[in-house]
């Protein structure tokens, strides 16, 4: 989540944009002229920001010419000498999952969370990240991101859908699909106007529903993460959404008893 930046950030550098030929350019990017269109290798190598000024442009340029971040995992998935058993879908609590809880990255259970994606970032890369790793099962835990506006404003139904669009690309392709809950957040220190707790408790009404109506295995994180009032507990998260070392913790037997119930075993 914090790979974020403020929309209207955003807005008012696009707006000033150079377009070339139909190509969106961001005002300082080192990188504009990297390859685009169909190429071979989509994926050159950057160095990592080194500022804040430089993570906006770095940001900006991800947006503009990788905008589901496809790039990310690539080599990874190309390295990989196995099917995984289960491939884990989702955002930044996914992203620092394998950072803070490493053991529990064994048994074929793979890690392709990516800090601050929305639902739509995720459906863009379902195909390389899910699908064409041939797991048994994903774990779907997504719409964090959505609720902050991370990339916009979306409705409800529209969130929903992007959701559904990645359990049906998995059952069709035959993977298993667990679905999760959106894990409790009272506020997002990166979009402090927001108030999420209702919106989390609408869409985890609604993934519930659609597991139980699709055949997918639903795992509510709730019960061991978040206060009555919808909120993270104490000690569990680091800044109230992300979990720390103890949250990952908790939720490790509820995510292996999913995949026991998904897979039948």
């Amino acid at each position: 989540m914090r790979a974020s930046i403020s929309w209207a950030a955003a807005a008012a550098l696009l707006a000033t944009a150079t377009v070339a030929t139909a190509q969106t350019k961001i005002p300082g990017d080192p990188y504009a002229d990297d390859p685009s269109g169909i190429v071979a290798d989509p994926c050159p190598a950057h160095p990592k920001p080194a500022d804040k000024t430089a993570g906006t442009i770095a940001n900006l340029h991800m947006l503009t010419r990788d905008h589901g971040q496809l790039c990310r995992y690539a080599a990874a998935n190309r390295a990989l000498t196995e099917k995984p058993r289960v491939v884990f879908m989702g955002d930044s609590i996914t992203d620092n999952w394998i950072n803070l809880a490493p053991d529990f990255w064994r048994d074929g259970r793979i890690d392709r969370g990516i800090s601050g994606q929305t639902t739509s970032q995720m459906l863009l890369r379902f195909r390389q990240d899910v699908i064409d790793l041939h797991p048994q099962a994903v774990h779907i835990m997504a719409g964090t991101n959505d609720v902050a506006g991370n990339t916009g404003a979306a409705t409800i139904e529209t969130v929903e859908g992007h959701i559904q669009s990645m359990a049906e690309l998995a059952r069709a392709n035959g993977i298993k699909v667990i679905l999760a809950s959106v894990p409790p957040a009272a506020a997002f220190p990166w979009s402090p106007d927001k108030r999420p707790a209702p919106q989390i408790a609408a869409l985890n009404a609604w993934l519930k529903a659609y597991a139980r109506r699709s055949g997918a295995t639903w795992v509510d994180y709730h019960p061991v993460l978040a206060t009555p009032e919808g909120a993270m507990r104490e000690g569990l998260a680091s800044d109230g959404v992300h979990p720390t070392a103890a949250g990952y913790a908790a939720m490790a037997p509820v995510a292996l008893d999913s995949i026991r119930r998904a897979l039948g075993r």
